[in-house]
């Protein structure tokens, strides 16, 4: 089986449009919660006049769909987002989603290690993006992202710790198999220590809900958090590692809780 960079490429593809659409009717949340839980309409406010973005691993633009439903901002001026993603399925996907005050800016299609180290933007993030860099990538990877921030701007970075469920359903299902395991917020958090960067950090908590009547949804969502179309809810939960997680989800009333762990930097150059 392909591992899980090219597994996760693999799936931003029209092919895996049924598993997205499942996994964000639940984790659409993700970055609702993101958007809330920091005064963003402030800090685009009080950023450089040059406004320009870098959106790195740009998914499919949910985060700032979510700053345009949550955060209040103002529609004007306008902010050039640049979207980077190795996927031109996802790169058409977040230009699609984008409206105002975010337009769209050039169209990056290669991955965050492959950044020209000359870029610099106000304000560059990566929103639960990182989780399928390579593990002897993810220095370079953090360093053309810190790089990319401008003298007085700001990066900013969302990621699941390993005890959230993403990361830990994925380890769950890398005990009997073969594959590199996700990213983690810790190991970013040590890489950028190493590197001396400037950082705040903070902790997030929530529950991603899936309801008892929707296990379309659950075996989408399932699916998508594993980059794996191939195992069946059923298989899941017969599955000896995955089965008995599954079950310690699911609440009296038949639905699935999720709990998340993300932390979020907030690094100044």
């Amino acid at each position: 089986m392909p591992d899980t960079y090219d597994r996760s490429l693999a799936h931003w593809s029209e092919e895996g449009r049924r598993e997205m659409e499942a996994f964000y009717a639940v984790a659409t949340k993700d970055y609702r919660v993101l958007a809330e839980a920091h005064d963003w309409r402030t800090e685009l406010a009080a950023t450089s006049a040059d406004r320009r973005i870098l959106d790195v691993a740009c998914g499919s633009g949910k985060f700032p769909a979510a700053l345009v439903q949550h955060a209040a901002l103002d529609e004007t001026p306008t902010w050039t987002v640049d979207l980077l993603d190795p996927s031109a399925f996802s790169i058409a996907e977040a230009a699609r989603a984008l409206k105002p005050p975010f337009v769209k800016g050039e169209e990056l299609c290669l991955t965050a290690q492959a950044l020209d180290p000359k870029r610099r933007y106000p304000l560059v993030w990566a929103v639960h993006g990182l989780y399928a860099v390579p593990a002897a990538d993810l220095d370079l990877a953090l360093e053309r992202f810190v790089g990319a921030i401008a003298p007085g701007g700001l990066g900013f970075i969302a990621h699941a710790r390993a005890e959230a469920h993403y990361l830990s359903f994925y380890t769950r299902y890398l005990e009997r198999r073969e594959g590199t395991p996700y990213a983690t917020a810790e190991e970013i958090e040590a890489t950028l220590g190493r590197r001396k960067t400037a950082m705040r950090v903070e902790n997030l908590e929530y529950v991603g809900v899936v309801p008892a009547d929707r296990p379309d949804v659950l075996e989408g969502y399932l699916q998508r958090c594993l980059f794996d179309e191939s195992i069946s809810l059923a298989a899941m939960r017969d599955d000896p590692d995955l089965g008995p997680y599954l079950a310690s989800c699911r609440q009296p009333d038949g639905s699935h809780h999720f709990r998340q762990v993300v932390a979020t930097f907030f690094l100044r150059n």
